[in-house]
């Protein structure tokens, strides 16, 4: 396939013949049999929009308004680890093309480039996971706030890491394969070890280097994450963070209802629903099946945001209609990245910008407040 690319599935195959095998498969793989990965797209793409006619769709606004900033469409980068070696600097990369763009980047905690490196070149929201040592998440937030982080997203999906089949065959965890493999497999990629490899050091796992070191791994990641997060997390640890972050808290990974309630509960701003790109628990809902009962649960009272499966502006308005506020990417960006650095994030948002304005004209839509439930048609 040329470089040039039409869609994000385009995006995605320039990333499989870019990145090295163990990346890639990184990237784009679920836990176990991925059940739940295939549901989070499938299930997306079966909700049927309305189409309506003879409505005057001549002005249509994409902007929206989410913790006191008004971004450009209801649209942003969510936390994917590890894509600061998708591309050289690669967290750097993204979050300069979703400034361009008026959208949020969101940094992972497993990133490549540090949270002081990212502020440096563009705004950023930062993910937090909680792990045992408490003083380094106390130090990863106050790194959040002297960064001018505009939220804090907590992950709570991750009491303990899924088994993700694809690693393991792949070569990053718990090897299947002989030693050397990742040495060959990125020697198979000269463009990206050239880009990356080489030129794009320091390899280092940023946020965590004071904990892992600077001659750091990808194997070595693997096993501190298993051996390091915390599974005896509860809400009274939510209440812990909010004392140390006064700015926008959003707790990420809630599918059920009751969930949702307490997150309202313990002082968060806004929840997302997400069931982690699938790479947890594998036969879990869908995010596009989960989130009506969890906006519903809500109800108004904060805003709801969502990932999983979103492959084109299409599904970005199926979302919305489906009860969300606004829309975090995942696998979409990343492969982009991987594909083209911040050239291709930068396309990659502006094909959702025309893809969410077909799909709302066509539905009669003008303004994204206009997008609900009837904008689906139940037939």
């Amino acid at each position: 396939m040329s470089g040039r690319a039409a869609s994000i599935n385009d995006y995605r195959a320039l990333a499989k013949a870019r990145l090295p095998h163990f990346l890639f498969e990184y990237l784009d793989g679920g836990s176990y049999d991925e059940v739940t990965l295939r549901r989070n797209v499938e299930d997306l793409q079966a909700v049927a929009l309305k189409q309506r006619v003879l409505r005057d769709v001549s002005d249509i606004d994409l902007s929206t308004k989410l913790f006191g900033q008004r971004w450009s469409m209801p649209v942003g980068l969510g936390p994917v680890g590890l894509s600061g070696l998708y591309a050289r600097r690669g967290e750097c990369q993204a979050a300069r093309a979703a400034q361009a763009a008026g959208v949020p980047f969101t940094l992972s905690t497993l990133s490549a480039c540090s949270i002081g490196e990212v502020a440096q070149a563009a705004p950023l929201w930062f993910q937090l996971y909680i792990v045992k040592d408490r003083g380094f998440v106390s130090d990863l937030i106050a790194g959040a706030k002297e960064a001018g982080c505009g939220a804090l997203l907590l992950t709570v999906d991750l009491a303990v890491p899924g088994t993700r089949y694809r690693d393991y065959r792949a070569g990053l965890s718990g090897s299947l394969r002989r030693p050397g493999s990742r040495v060959a497999q990125v020697l198979q990629r000269p463009s990206w070890a050239w880009d990356v490899a080489a030129r794009g050091r320091p390899l280092t796992m940023g946020n965590l280097e004071p904990l892992l070191g600077s001659g750091a791994v990808l194997a070595d990641l693997m096993g501190w994450v298993a051996q390091n997060f915390d599974a005896s997390v509860t809400w009274k640890d939510v209440e812990w963070v909010r004392s140390q972050w006064d700015g926008p808290l959003v707790i990420k990974g809630i599918l059920d209802p009751d969930d949702a309630r307490a997150a309202v509960q313990a002082g968060a701003d806004a929840i997302v629903v997400s069931n982690h790109g699938g790479r947890q628990l594998d036969g879990a809902l869908s995010s596009a099946r989960a989130l009506p009962s969890v906006a519903n649960a809500v109800g108004g009272r904060m805003p709801v945001l969502v990932d999983g499966g979103v492959r084109s502006g299409l599904d970005v308005v199926r979302m919305l209609a489906l009860g969300a506020d606004f829309v975090l990417l995942g696998r979409a960006w990343a492969y982009a990245l991987a594909a083209r650095g911040e050239a291709g994030v930068g396309h990659v948002l502006k094909l959702l910008d025309a893809e969410m304005r077909v799909a709302m004209a066509l539905t009669g839509t003008r303004t994204v407040a206009e997008v609900d439930s009837e904008t689906i048609d139940s037939r």
